[in-house]
């Protein structure tokens, strides 16, 4: 019998983490009877006076926002890390039990005015102005002295934890680099020590190979049919990557150089950044036809480079080793209301998915690029493309 892996269990690696994941495709066909989620809803007001996101309204902590028209950034009020200085950590009472201070500051960044616009529904300028204000936190937090890293992630859908459907990400700046940015960087610098540039991909630091330039080189090589790329314009491609683990995780990420950053990024890569955003959110959305809940990451060099680095400085710089991606992991599984949960083998043992990657990707690229909601006529105002 010939392996098929549409059929067969099979496992896969992450080269960006070192994981496994578990395939399991025949399981597809098996019936659910589990937790069935509450739909959201698609009809939320313009303006919401309960909402302490929108424009004028007070927070719970008592400040006020301002009346803002575009994007809209303030300090959380209940941040999960705070500033310097800290006291330090007492000493350990035993080698297992140490601990370690940590100290940062956390934003939350307002996409837009609308109570009722999401990404997916974001006309491309104002997803523009999205872009440049992470670009702005990420060279404002990352250079202050006592930040070693800057995550920028967005929680969309009330079964992701968000608390609120306002648009808006947030922005966590720590005095150290988190477990999995930081296994994904040291993945990607051992790739580039061991390892000879062979193929037209673009290269990293010193000409050496960068790990997800050769992925996503690969991928563009790759009969469609058989592929896992959704959605591709002159910078950017958005896929399904091949070590997945949400059923319809993507990974966004340029294809034509290696960019560290998003401080890196030209006005052109800019604009199809905010292209290829809209594109792989309006697909997410039509796939069940409701306001897709995932969280969103921007994995990418921990801290901006020099604001005088010459062009020269950086190809020399070791800390533009890893490669500016985006991670989306969204919990849909069969429809709206059916989600996938990490649990028992998945927590005691390692990830595991039926639905394959290329199923994923090709159920995707399927996807028409014109919102539902406007194929049907509903909610039309400035958020129409």
């Amino acid at each position: 019998m010939d392996f098929d892996p549409t059929t067969h269990p099979h496992r896969r690696v992450n080269p960006l983490t070192g994981e496994h994941i578990l395939v399991s495709p025949h399981r597809t066909k098996r019936p659910w009877l589990g937790q069935v989620e509450p739909p959201s809803s698609p009809n939320l007001p313009q303006y919401d006076p309960a909402c302490y996101l929108c424009p004028g309204n007070s927070r719970s902590g008592g400040q006020k926002n301002e009346q803002y028209t575009g994007t809209f950034i303030f300090e959380n009020d209940f941040a999960a890390v705070l500033p310097p200085p800290g006291p330090a950590a007492p000493p350990a009472p035993h080698p297992l039990l140490t601990a370690e201070p940590v100290q940062g500051g956390c934003d939350v960044i307002c996409f837009h005015p609308r109570h009722d616009l999401t990404l997916a529904r974001l006309a491309l300028p104002d997803i523009e102005k999205v872009i440049t204000e992470w670009v702005n936190v990420y060279k404002s937090r990352g250079r202050q002295e006592h930040v070693k890293y800057v995550q920028i992630f967005e929680n969309k859908g009330a079964i992701m934890g968000c608390s609120n459907p306002h648009p808006h990400g947030q922005v966590w700046s720590l005095s150290a680099i988190p477990t999995i940015p930081a296994a994904e960087l040291s993945n990607q610098r051992q790739y580039a020590n061991s390892n000879t540039a062979t193929s037209s991909a673009p290269t990293g630091p010193k000409g050496r190979p960068s790990l997800l330039c050769e992925y996503v080189h690969y991928e563009l090589t790759v009969p469609e049919s058989e592929g896992r790329i959704v959605v591709k314009n002159e910078h950017w491609v958005a896929l399904v990557p091949w070590w997945a683990t949400w059923p319809f995780e993507i990974m966004l990420l340029p294809h034509h150089r290696h960019v560290p950053s998003i401080a890196h990024l030209t006005p052109a890569e800019k604009a199809s950044f905010a292209d290829a955003l809209s594109r792989v959110t309006k697909r997410y959305d039509n796939l069940f036809s409701c306001s897709f809940a995932y969280s969103m990451g921007i994995h990418q060099r921990p801290t901006p480079p020099p604001a005088d680095q010459s062009e020269q400085e950086a190809l020399e710089d070791e800390e533009n080793i890893g490669h500016l991606h985006l991670h989306f992991a969204p919990p849909l599984l069969r429809s709206a209301s059916v989600r996938k949960f990490l649990v028992g083998f998945e927590l005691m043992a390692e990830a595991q998915r039926d639905l394959t990657p290329e199923q994923a990707a090709a159920r995707l690229r399927a996807c028409s690029e014109v919102h539902y909601l406007d194929a049907i006529g509903k909610e039309e105002g400035p958020g129409e493309m």
